[in-house]
This record gives C-alpha cells, structure tokens and sequence, in this order.
C-alpha cells in the first residue's frame, strides 16, 4: 500500500528535482546527464576483496547521483525508478561487452543483492530488486533478452554496513547470503549479472558471488548423487560397487567443475570516483 500512494503523490502532486532541487521536475535534465550520461566504466574497490566478480558502474557516487539514489532508497522517491533503470542496464551492457566470447550465450538472468528483511518492511520496497526489474525492462526494450531472479536472501542478522570500514564488511557479510530453495533452476542457462545500486568496499558482491557458486555447486552434486543412485539399482552387487567407485572418484568432481562456467558479472549504479580505473594513475 505504501508504495502504490506514492506512486499516485508523486503523479498528483508537483515535486521537485531529486537530485538537486530544481522545481516542478522528478528529474532535470542536468541530474539526468550525471546519472547516465556518461558510457559506464569497470571499478575496483581498493582494497578489492576476494572473489569479487568484475564490477561496472555508471557513475561517480557524489552530489546529485548520491541524492537520486538516496530519495529513492530512503525517501521512496519512486518516480526515479525507471531511470535508475536505465542506467543500470547500461552498467549491465557494458559488462557483457567486455566479456563477449567469454561463456554461451543465453538470457541476461539479473540477481540483485539482498537487503535485509527489516530495511525493506521500514521502506516499503526493496529499491534494488525495482530497480533490477527496471533494468530488465530497458534491455528487454533494446533487443536483449533479460529477467530478474532474486535467488539470495540473507541467511541471518547483519549488522548495518554503514559506518564499517572495509575490513569489518568484509567479515560482517562473510557467509552472510544463501540461494533459497530452487533458485538454481531460475539461473539455468542464463548470463548471471549481479547487481546493486552501490559499491563501496565490495564486500557484498563478494559475498553474493561465492554464495552463487556454493549454491550452483550443491545443486549439482544433489543431482549426481541421484543419477549415481538409479545407476546402481540397475546393477548386481560387485559391479554396483565398481561403479560407485568409479562415480565418487570421476564423474562427480567433473560435473562441478564443467557446470559452474563462467564466473558472475556485476553491474551497478554508482561507485566512488577513485574506485574507476580511468581515473587511477
């Protein structure tokens, strides 16, 4: 409810512009330039913490950018959605560019990473799983297939990573983020983009990624293991056992090692201006 009569303010009612103040206009045109206007670029958190997937970003996190992500995040600015959108598809695009060649084509699946369960009943929505969708939409629109899974959720209590410096993130999100039940069978063929509105630290990519290979890998070995199960029952006992054997040892191993492919992509939104490499010296 909370959402739809913001939705109907924010047509009825005349606002002002997010990111700077500028009247009668959800978004000018000048914060609309910062948002999107420039082509989006990979980043590196320093210190880039383990297992971060390669992460790209659209724009600098300062001044308008951080007032259009804050309004719509804290605030439920939720006009802003569908640009917000636009400028993580382009963050995805870019992504996929780079790595073209790298892994089969398919669909572009976007997974966004989990906010807590207690942040999103405080704001009514959950600002990345909208802004994924609006992503989703916007590639759709251009001639790339794209759907949102949102296969993670947090598997306890986080502390608020604001106010925490890189290492302490690091260790608040550590095993933080699990697949739910069935969400390998949602990421099944697709080109796996995690996505965010920010990244700081990349504490929570990091940790959205190695949950994505421990689930994918899981997945696996329940299916092998059920393979292996019909083989034997076909058997008499002594070859039975030759072949469980030879399953443990071989088969096993090689299915997870072939079904994980290629590592996941990152997109997001914004990131600290000296996190891009074009700035670095």
């Amino acid at each position: 409810m909370r959402g739809w009569w913001r939705d109907l303010t924010d047509l009825v009612l005349p606002t002002d512009c997010a990111g700077c103040g500028a009247p009668r206009t959800t978004l000018c045109a000048r914060c609309r330039t910062a948002l999107a206007g420039s082509a989006p670029r990979r980043v590196r958190p320093q210190p880039e913490p383990p297992g971060l997937p390669a992460v790209y970003a659209s724009a600098p996190y300062a001044q308008a950018v951080r007032a259009l992500l804050l309004a719509h995040k804290e605030r439920g600015a939720l006009t802003l959605t569908g640009a917000l959108g636009t400028a993580l598809a382009g963050a995805v695009r870019a992504g996929l560019d780079a790595s073209a060649g790298t892994g089969a084509p398919g669909p572009v699946v976007l997974v966004p990473v989990p906010s807590a369960r207690w942040a999103v009943r405080a704001r009514g929505h959950d600002p990345v799983r909208r802004m994924a969708l609006a992503a989703a939409g916007e590639l759709r629109r251009t001639g790339t297939p794209a759907r949102v899974a949102a296969v993670l959720r947090q598997r306890g209590p986080v502390a608020d990573q604001a106010g925490l410096d890189a290492r302490r993130r690091l260790a608040n999100m550590a095993g933080a983020l699990e697949v739910t039940a069935g969400g390998d069978r949602l990421l099944a063929g697709g080109r796996i983009v995690l996505v965010d509105d920010l990244v700081t630290t990349g504490a929570s990519l990091a940790e959205a990624a190695r949950a994505l290979r421990i689930g994918e890998s899981r997945a696996v070995y329940k299916n092998a293991t059920r393979e292996g199960r019909e083989e034997r029952s076909t058997q008499g006992p002594e070859k039975a056992k030759r072949v469980k054997a030879k399953w443990v040892h071989g088969a096993a191993k090689k299915t997870v090692v072939n079904a994980l492919g290629p590592p996941p992509r990152a997109a997001v939104i914004a990131a600290p201006a000296d996190s891009f490499e074009i700035n670095r010296n």
